[in-house]
């Protein structure tokens, strides 16, 4: 007689947050919770960074100059004798900061051309349009690099031109899907109604679209870091002696050339782990259109 094989059934989670975690498992799978994992782990390190850093990141000494992993200093000391580990916590500020500023002036800029653009349409939509193709037409860094030839070098300088060169993509993709759900009659039916259109764009239009300007945010942000990354490394953004994770790069290479790469190799795998786990989170929330890049 063959032993029956019961069916074995799954009990669902009980509390709010095992089902949060569960959700979320689903969502993003295996690699998308290690690269959430990562992200947490560098925000948090930057929020923390005036209370988990041991040394000042800006001083230090000639005695210990390329020091070695030890229990004084975790990763070892620049050619200036600073600790390395202190720099890529403070590091971590700056190179979070510059791309969130990126992120935050183009979604509120570019979203809101793009619902003035589709909701008013005709003359202002093709002036609005002609505006952006006079944008696209400057390279992002090239237009870095004019306004810090202005302004002085600064990351705050770097990142808001930066933001006026990203303006062009978030609006250009958030036009095209709130121009589709422009004419769905969940929008049309309350203009039909005499409700106003900035109350319908807010209430309805807005929320409709928020998914994707969340997406296309968490992508800009990569880009923005790796470019702002490039800037400092150049020395047109953050300027020593204060830590950045491009700068340290910059600052790592006679290092190397000696035979000491920490500095250059975990700056530099800090800036990869970081753009490659926010760009495989981004491409699990609704993929690189949304950004409005090529593939």
């Amino acid at each position: 007689m063959s032993a029956q094989i019961l069916p074995t059934h799954t009990r669902p989670p009980h509390t709010a947050l095992a089902r949060f975690f569960v959700g979320l498992h689903e969502r993003m799978g295996v690699i998308g919770l290690i690269a959430l994992g990562i992200v947490l782990v560098v925000l948090l390190g930057a929020v923390l960074a005036p209370v988990i850093a041991p040394y000042d990141p800006t001083v230090g000494s000639v005695t210990e100059r390329y020091s070695g992993m030890t229990a004084a200093h975790l990763l070892g000391t620049d050619q200036a004798g600073r600790d390395i580990f202190s720099r890529l916590l403070w590091g971590a500020r700056s190179s979070l900061t510059g791309p969130l500023i990126v992120v935050g002036v183009t979604a509120v800029f570019g979203t809101l051309i793009a619902l003035v653009s589709v909701w008013w349409g005709g003359l202002v939509d093709s002036m609005l349009s002609r505006v952006l193709d006079l944008l696209f037409a400057f390279p992002n860094l090239l237009l870095a690099v004019l306004a810090i030839a202005v302004f002085g070098p600064s990351l705050t300088t770097a990142a808001l031109a930066l933001s006026i060169a990203y303006i062009p993509y978030t609006a250009r993709v958030i036009r095209s899907m709130a121009l589709r759900e422009r004419n769905l009659p969940y929008v049309q039916s309350p203009q039909l109604q005499g409700i106003s259109g900035t109350v319908i764009t807010v209430r309805h239009l807005l929320p409709n679209i928020a998914p994707l300007i969340v997406t296309g945010a968490t992508i800009n942000f990569g880009f923005a870091m790796i470019e702002l990354a490039a800037l400092s490394f150049l020395g047109l953004g953050v300027q020593p002696p204060a830590a950045d994770w491009g700068l340290m790069v910059s600052n790592g290479q006679q290092s190397l050339l000696k035979g000491y790469p920490a500095e250059s190799l975990l700056a530099g795998l800090c800036i990869v782990l970081t753009v490659a786990s926010l760009g495989y989170i981004g491409e699990k929330l609704g993929g690189r259109a949304a950004a409005g890049r090529k593939a």
